[in-house]
This record gives structure tokens, sequence and C-alpha cells, in this order.
């Protein structure tokens, strides 16, 4: 047979063999195709060099196929790290970072833990009620591998795959496989609905994971806000913030400033009203003013002539 194309674009061709399925409804055996190049994402990350971006995947993929199908492709040498499927919850990027995270947490596994190192971890998912994903047609997936050797292994093993033209050497898929993975049909949905309804061991002890999760959390929040209770912000404002009867000792201080802010805030807000906001209240309150002063003015000019006039009787005369 003629060699088939070994490249479009900036993709390698692999093209591998389908066995019959009639779970799938395949009733004889196919050939499919997979686009593969190394991995470069918007964002990069130290094991991007060593990771592959694949694309194409049949719809049962699993890590153990392509574990087999790379095992394959480099004589029974394929060393594969982690395959991230499209559509799942951890970031491909994130993933890529957790393993290099992952080693180093291992090579510090012997080390006294230190305190506080608990408290980040998430809270568990719920138990998973399908035993094994199915994918859409023609997502993508990122295998990692151990090292850069085994990318370009599997590049160049791909080139030679099509100087040859072989169909015979062309990758089974799920190959040795049968027995290491879960079965599709009926026996997926009857392992389906099975686990609709996990045995009580296996809630409690996802309740208890929530629990222990949750409770780390809320510690967590309460030394935040102990510690806030002290601390001057930006404005040198400490913050009040409710505590318990294990509250500060401050706790009394900080309620009498509030109520002191309280009673100034309440008086200036009183005297804002008297004064008047609008233009004609400034003016009606200085006519009244000025109203007053004359009428004090006049009665206190009637309180001395009447004085005057009384003492003018008595024969007592004011001085001129």
């Amino acid at each position: 047979m003629a060699p088939t194309q070994a490249t479009i674009k900036d993709y390698a061709i692999l093209p591998i063999l389908l066995p019959s399925s009639p779970a799938l409804s395949l009733p004889s055996p196919a050939t499919h195709t997979l686009y593969l190049r190394p991995h470069a994402p918007k964002i990069p990350t130290e094991a991007d060099e060593r990771a592959l971006f694949l694309v194409n995947v049949p719809i049962d993929s699993t890590a153990s196929h392509f574990r087999a199908i790379f095992a394959h492709l480099l004589g029974g040498a394929g060393r594969v790290e982690d395959v991230i499927f499209e559509g799942e919850k951890r970031n491909v990027s994130n993933a890529l970072v957790e393993l290099e995270n992952s080693k180093a947490k291992d090579a510090n596994k012997g080390k006294k833990r230190k305190r506080g190192q608990d408290e980040d971890m998430e809270a568990p998912e719920l138990p998973a009620v399908w035993d094994r994903k199915l994918h859409r047609s023609g997502s993508t997936a990122v295998v990692v591998f151990v090292d850069t050797r085994s990318v370009e292994a599997v590049l160049k093993a791909v080139k030679k795959l099509h100087k040859s033209g072989k169909e015979s050497k062309y990758p089974v898929w799920g190959k040795g496989l049968e027995d290491k993975v879960e079965k599709l049909g009926s026996a997926r949905y009857a392992a389906h609905h099975a686990l609709r309804y996990p045995d009580v061991k296996t809630l409690q002890q996802n309740v208890d994971m929530f629990m222990t999760v949750f409770n780390s959390k809320e510690e967590r929040k309460k030394r935040e806000e102990k510690r806030g209770r002290n601390v001057p912000d930006e404005d040198g404002f400490v913050t009040v913030t409710r505590g318990g009867r294990v509250g500060p000792a401050r706790r009394e201080d900080a309620e009498e400033k509030k109520r002191e802010m309280e009673e100034r805030e309440e008086k200036k807000r009183k005297e804002r009203e008297g004064e008047g906001f609008y233009r004609f209240q400034v003016r009606e309150r200085r006519k009244m003013e000025q109203g007053e002063l004359v009428r004090q003015f006049e009665e206190d000019k009637k309180r001395v002539e009447k004085l005057r006039a009384s003492k003018g009787k008595r024969g007592i005369r004011p001085e001129n």
C-alpha cells in the first residue's frame, strides 16, 4: 500500500483501528484518525514541552486507551504520566501545574507538615453515578509524558508508521484492555443504576469529609476576623466585627466608640436641620432672629422709659 498523508498543517496524523462494537453501533472494524501536535497553550507551563495535544479522540476514550496506544508505538516503552480530556472540571493549564506541584509534594513527603496546610483542601464531590465518562465526537485531550524524549519518539513513530503504509501496523483501539476498562452497552446502564444508590458507608465518608473541610474554613474565617479586630485598615479605622462569648477584650471599647460616633452624627444632623438646608430657610431664620432682636430692643426701651417716668414722680430727675 502506498504511504498515506502523514501531516496536515501543524498536526501529525495517527490512524488507529477501531474493532467492531455493538455498543457503539459499529458492526465492522473501521479506521479512526487522531491528530496530534506538541502542546502550545496561550498560557504556557513548564510541562508543555512534554505534552501532546490530541484532536478527534474517540468517544469512549480513557487514559488506559492512550497509554496502550503510545506503548504500542514506542514498543512497550510508552511513558504517559497523565491524560486531561476536554470538558473536565480541572483546567488543562492548572492540571499541568498540579502535576509539577505533586512531584514537589512527593519529594517533601517525609518532612514535617506545617500548621495551616490542611486548610487549602477543597470540599469533596458527590459520589459518581457513572463508572465511565463518554466524550463528544471530535473532542480534544492533552497527553502528558514523563519527559520530552517520549514526545519526540511518538512523533517519529507516527512518521515511520506512514512510511510503512501497512494497516496491520496500525495500533488497535482497546487491545488488551478488555478486562481493564468498564463495559459499555447494557452493562454501563446496569452499573449506573447501582451507583445511583451508594452504600451508607460511602455516604458517611463523604459527609464527614465535607464537614471536616467546612469546619476548617470556619476556623480560618474566625481567625481572620479576630486579627481584623485589632488591625487598622488603610484609613486608620479598626474593623468592628461580631464577637461571641469568647470575643476580644476590646469589644466593649469598640461598642462605646460606636455609640459616641452615633451621638455625634445625631448632633450634627440636628444642627443641620436647625440651620436649614435651603437658602430660603436660611433667610427666614435670619429674619426671625432680626425680628426677635428688634422686639427685645423695643421692650428694653419701654422698660427704660418706665423707670425714668417713675423716678421723675418721686422727685428724682435723670441726669442730663
